[in-house]
């Protein structure tokens, strides 16, 4: 990369494009209606509920700075299952509606510039409870899961599109965030950018840290092939895709 390249990648880190922004001007000032708080699914799409809190007793007894300290990447992971309790935890900790103020703006577990939350979770799930395997999406609102597709060759398909890191195809579940851009957009213009890539940070902290409570462990994940994450998780490539990965697993015993 030459330095003027590199010069200008830099500039996307710093706050410089917010002087060019006319504030006055964007969809929000404009009075355009905020997008909606999650992508909306089909209408008699398969839906999974998702155990509510009451049923995470273990959870409760997580020693937080012990989590802190324990953080690290796992890349191995145990053949063993995640329970459908244990996945709906880790959901609602890295995504979950807290508190819904309107029809464009809630409160989650995770902060985001302006609460705008321009993420969606997708989790690829190989050995979770009872369920089938294949790719849902996490809708927050409801607390449920939304089934995009089955798959027997999924596995496969992800290794693949994660450009042959094998670990993360053996996994438990994969968490696969994407950004429907136009949520942070319609408030901060080309501003939102920055924030978008701050807020993912946010979101995959909290799940290593999650995953701490329930001997699971978990790998940021950014290199990828980005038309075949988005193709996998039915993304357009344009309005919405692919952000960050993040495998899940049980930590194999000493």
């Amino acid at each position: 990369m030459n330095q003027e390249s590199l010069l200008a990648y830099r500039n996307f880190l710093k706050d410089s494009v917010r002087q060019n922004i006319d504030f006055g001007n964007t969809a929000q000032s404009r009075g355009v209606p905020p997008p909606p708080l999650q992508k909306p699914f089909p209408e008699g799409a398969e839906r999974v509920c998702l155990p509510k809190e009451e049923v995470w007793p273990s959870v409760r007894q997580t020693d937080l700075v012990g989590a802190i300290g324990r953080r690290r990447s796992h890349r191995r992971f145990d053949r063993e299952a995640l329970s459908l309790e244990e996945l709906s935890f880790l959901l609602w900790a890295t995504q979950g509606v807290v508190d819904v103020l309107d029809s464009g703006t809630a409160l989650r577990t995770v902060p985001s510039a302006g609460c705008r939350h321009a993420l969606e979770t997708y989790v690829c799930l190989f050995r979770v409870g009872e369920l089938p395997e294949g790719i849902y999406r996490y809708l927050p609102v409801e607390h449920e899961l939304c089934c995009v597709r089955k798959t027997h060759q999924l596995r496969q398909s992800l290794v693949e599109a994660v450009l042959g890191q094998a670990f993360v195809g053996t996994s438990a579940v994969t968490f696969v965030w994407s950004t429907i851009p136009y949520r942070m957009e319609w408030r901060y213009d080309l501003a939102a950018h920055k924030v978008i890539a701050i807020d993912a940070g946010h979101v995959c902290q909290n799940l290593y840290l999650a995953c701490s409570a329930i001997g699971a462990g978990t790998c940021a994940v950014a290199a990828y092939d980005q038309q075949r994450m988005d193709r996998l998780v039915g993304a357009d490539g344009k309005d919405e895709f692919v952000l960050y990965l993040a495998p899940v697993g049980k930590i194999p015993k000493q």
